[in-house]
């Protein structure tokens, strides 16, 4: 296995992919939904750390929401099952489909 040598704050793959921040912050909340190791904390002050991935998180990431992405009831579905904040979904559910 390849050593990491970097790793992509949850803000810029947000911005990488054209997704909405919070969306993909709730989705990998829930560190289930990516393979072990592919979620990382930086700690940037003793109480405050933000969240960035991997390379393969990106990808998981990015697949997981291609899949989703399918049709509107498909990505509606996906909304409803990884994201718990129901304002959001709301939110990113308005918003028009790709």
């Amino acid at each position: 296995m390849a050593a990491i040598t970097h790793i992509c704050t949850l803000d810029y793959v947000a911005k990488m992919l054209d997704e909405d921040a919070e969306l993909l912050e709730a989705i990998v909340y829930n560190d289930e939904n990516l393979t072990y190791g592919s979620i990382v904390s930086v700690y940037v002050g003793p109480d405050e750390t933000i969240t960035a991935l991997t390379d393969d998180g990106i990808e998981e990431l990015t697949d997981l929401i291609k899949a989703a992405r399918l049709t509107t009831r498909t990505w509606h579905e996906f909304l409803d099952d990884f994201v718990d904040d129901k304002d959001l979904v709301l939110r990113i559910k308005a918003k028009l489909p790709r």
